[in-house]
């Protein structure tokens, strides 16, 4: 059946407030995008990030009253008008598969890829990670995540223990363990984002090995042989301290998310000592890869 697309502008402080309410209103999906070809760097552990101006997108029923929808916008913004919106008309297809075709296999190491649910692995021996596009960050298909993917896979893992510091979809504990570490600890502040891990980890046939935690849970005194940090510029340095202390003497720490040089210039000080850098870069983006001596 056909669909009628209805994207509206707003603000940050009105994008989740209207979100919802397109739900209420009967939508069947509501999304959010950025309105102003703005990337969102850096943010504090504790919020999440949006954009300073936001696109939120509903899709309805073919024959709902739009003007009706509008309205009820204007008046939940505070407006006197109708929003900034476009409407489009979307034609009678198989969106789900429309939208499945624009993720493929995505090699991101030597025999490590990262293979949606729908496809057939590319290299049935390699090291295949199921992961399918979803709420949480880290499919892969970013810089900072495949900077990550790929120094895993040039990494001997047997018997180690991983810390994935912010651990979004999960995808680089349960790369790790894959890989041959002996266990993951997966923390992350997003309740939604310790689901998907744990959900994922099913997909991948873990059912041993991996530990998902808000950061509170986690003990005052572990450490791991490996951590990696994907996470924020400005939370890389906010947390420096509590990171390098959970890097076990003689272990290594990875720090990625930085956007450019200048980014990775500004956090190293926060770091060194103890550690001593190797850089990596891939599109503009920045991953630090360092060993804590012994």
């Amino acid at each position: 059946m056909p669909w009628l697309k209805l994207k509206l502008r707003t603000n940050q402080d009105q994008a989740q407030a209207l979100a919802d309410a397109l739900e209420e209103w009967g939508a069947i999906s509501v999304t959010l995008e950025d309105a102003a070809d703005q990337p969102i760097f850096e943010t504090h552990w504790d919020k999440n990030p949006l954009w300073s101006q936001v696109q939120v997108t509903g899709l309805f029923p073919e024959h709902t009253n739009t003007d009706d929808i509008l309205a009820r916008a204007a008046n939940l913004m505070g407006l006197a008008k109708s929003p900034p919106h476009e409407i489009d008309l979307l034609g009678d297809e198989d969106w789900a598969h429309s939208w499945m075709a624009h993720y493929k296999p995505l090699q991101v190491g030597r025999s490590l890829w990262v293979v949606p649910s729908w496809c057939s692995p590319p290299e049935p021996n390699a090291v295949n990670i199921i992961l399918d596009p979803g709420l949480a960050f880290g499919t892969g298909d970013h810089p900072t995540t495949s900077l990550c993917l790929a120094w895993l896979a040039e990494q001997t893992l047997a018997g180690k223990t991983v810390l994935d510091y912010g651990c979004g979809s999960g995808i680089l504990s349960i790369a790790a363990l894959k890989l041959g570490a002996r266990e993951a600890c997966a923390v992350d502040i997003d309740a939604q984002a310790i689901e998907v891990t744990r959900r994922n980890a099913v997909h991948n046939g873990i059912d041993s090995g991996l530990n998902v935690m808000l950061p509170s849970e986690l003990p005052p005194g572990f450490q791991a042989d490996i951590v990696i940090a994907n996470i924020l510029f400005g939370t890389l340095i906010e947390l420096a301290a509590d990171i390098k202390s959970r890097v076990r003497p003689g272990g290594r720490l990875v720090l990625s998310g930085l956007l450019g040089s200048d980014q990775a210039v500004e956090v190293r000080p926060h770091y060194e000592p103890p550690f001593v850098f190797e850089q990596r870069e891939r599109q503009q983006w920045v991953l630090l890869a360092g060993r804590k001596p012994d």
